[in-house]
């Protein structure tokens, strides 16, 4: 008989655009301390895009049922787990504390994408709103594509880039459209965030945009248990500045052990 694993469990949601190895470094550094179970978002490596069902009223309801079905595989229906995740996959995971507190130990998110915490007046909602009107009104998908990779990583960023990841982010445009009314459309408020009981760290990088700090910064006054602190690097930074990040966030899963 095989004896249960001791180590804690700790689920890794990655950002849009992205897929579950951008947690790779993370993984193979503290394997020893934590049973690692990082997930593909609909759309993303190697999971299912979401069907025609599903696009037609997308929300971070089917996100966060898809990411409870992938863990089926991984942890018995009533197995704890701590909750890591990055922008989408930060968003993401805010909904999972909030619909499934008895399992998860704690939550890290990385400038998480949770616009609708924004009020609509709000000038940082209004700036990754014209960043949403740019990608729906590109002629082409390339076009979109610029749009979404520059204003997350800078000016040029998008072309910049190898022809081969251009292509590949190319395609991925249209879930990242889907994602986009996910989160515009998530009915979770901040007292919603206030109900979130288990230890929280919110980081953000010192680079990232005014978007995600606007959200990161209401986070942190809205969390009853949160930790905050800021990396190097910009909203990227868990895979450009994987180090720093990672640092962070196994200190924190060190002090909730």
């Amino acid at each position: 008989m095989t004896s249960p694993d001791p180590r804690p469990a700790v689920v890794l949601l990655h950002s849009s655009m992205s897929s579950r190895s951008q947690w790779a470094a993370l993984m193979a550094a503290h394997e020893a301390d934590y049973r690692f179970i990082a997930l593909d978002l609909l759309g993303y490596g190697k999971a299912p895009f979401p069907d025609a069902a599903m696009q037609a009223g997308f929300s971070l309801v089917h996100e966060a049922d898809a990411v409870q079905a992938a863990l089926a595989a991984h942890l018995a229906d009533d197995e704890p787990f701590h909750l890591v995740g990055h922008s989408y996959g930060g968003a993401t995971a805010l909904r999972l504390a909030r619909t499934a507190p008895g399992r998860i130990r704690s939550l890290a998110v990385f400038e998480p994408v949770a616009f609708h915490l924004l009020d609509e007046s709000d000038q940082a909602r209004a700036e990754v709103c014209a960043v949403i009107a740019a990608i729906e009104a590109a002629p082409t998908a390339e076009e979109a594509t610029r749009s979404f990779i520059d204003y997350w990583n800078g000016p040029g960023a998008f072309d910049g880039m190898p022809a081969p990841m251009r292509e590949r982010f190319t395609g991925q445009v249209a879930k990242v459209k889907l994602d986009f009314v996910a989160l515009l459309g998530e009915p979770a408020t901040l007292r919603d965030m206030a109900a979130i009981g288990i230890p929280s760290l919110v980081l953000t990088g010192r680079a990232g945009p005014a978007s995600t700090h606007a959200v990161a910064t209401r986070l942190a006054t809205a969390l009853p248990r949160v930790t905050t602190a800021q990396t190097p690097g910009g909203h990227m930074a868990p895979i450009t500045h994987a180090a720093d990040v990672n640092r962070e966030i196994v200190a924190f899963l060190q002090s909730v052990a």
